[in-house]
Parts: C-alpha cells; structure tokens; sequence
C-alpha cells in the first residue's frame, strides 16, 4: 500500500471514530447522561485530532516537497470524513445543549 493510501485511510479511521462517538453522545445525552455524554465527546475529540495531525502531517510533506500530490479520490473522501466528523462535534455540542434545556424546562412544569 502506498504511503498517500495508508494516510488516508488513518484519517477515514479517525474521523469514523469520532463520529461514532460524537452520535453516541446524542444519544446519551438524550437518555439524559450527560456526564457520559460529555466523556463520549471527550473520546471523540481524541480521535478527532489524531486524524487532523495525520492529515496536517500530509500538508507538511506536501508543503516540504517531501510528497507529490495529486488529488484522488480517497483523499478527498478522507478530507470529506474529517470535515463530516468536525460538523458532527459542533452538532452534538449544540443538541446536548439543547437536551439539558429541555430537561429543566422539563422538571420546572412537573
């Protein structure tokens, strides 16, 4: 496999984990865990910035002329992944949000 194939599919890798955990902390803060929902987001900004240092890493070569670029289709899959995993961080933030104002809407009316 060549290096610019074993990148990206670090960065495809990364990014799906964090997306996962990003959905997983909906989910969770739904059921009204928000603690857990918080360690969920926490998981997945790990995985986050281990794919965007892959993927910053890339840039450097790049930059460097270390490695010759030129786009294919599994990098911009895997630059697509990264920034659908971003979206999903900035989503998950926002609803877990809205969830908890919910909640004390919620025991306020009870």
């Amino acid at each position: 496999m060549e290096e610019l194939e074993l990148v990206c599919f670090q960065i495809i890798s990364f990014a799906g984990e964090a997306r996962s955990a990003y959905m997983g902390a909906i989910q969770t803060a739904k059921k009204g865990d928000y603690e857990e929902a918080e360690k969920m987001i926490k998981e997945g900004s790990d995985a986050f910035l281990q794919a965007h240092k892959v993927h910053a890493d890339l840039i450097h070569k790049e930059a460097a002329g270390e490695m010759e670029q030129t786009p294919n289709l599994l990098l911009i899959h895997a630059e697509d992944q990264l920034m659908a995993a971003e979206t999903c961080k900035i989503l998950a933030v926002e609803l877990m949000d809205a969830y908890r104002r919910i909640s004390i809407l919620e025991a306020k009316e009870a």
